[in-house]
């Protein structure tokens, strides 16, 4: 029997492959086989697609919004116009 890295909470299953991905089922940390013969765990590597999603908002995207709100102001008043001159 082996033990989650991060709980150390038992972990009764059997494995085949070093480098499978498994969830502690006590503390739902990610942990990776090392080793078959005995069974070891390592906490899993992140993955890099969550951190390119983690980093798609930034304070600079909050100042294109501000930016946007300010053109959008400017499309109603060219709106505006059109109407008085539509009249």
């Amino acid at each position: 029997m082996s033990h989650c890295p991060e709980c150390e909470a038992p972990i009764e299953e059997e494995f085949e492959d070093v480098g499978e991905v498994i969830s502690c089922p006590e503390c739902g940390v990610e942990l990776e086989v090392i080793s078959i013969d005995p069974v070891e765990f390592d906490l899993a590597p992140i993955d890099d697609e969550e951190d390119d999603d983690e980093d798609e908002f930034s304070f600079d995207d909050a100042d294109e919004e501000d930016e946007w709100d300010d053109d959008e102001d400017a499309y109603e008043d060219d709106d505006e116009d059109e109407r008085e001159d539509d009249l």
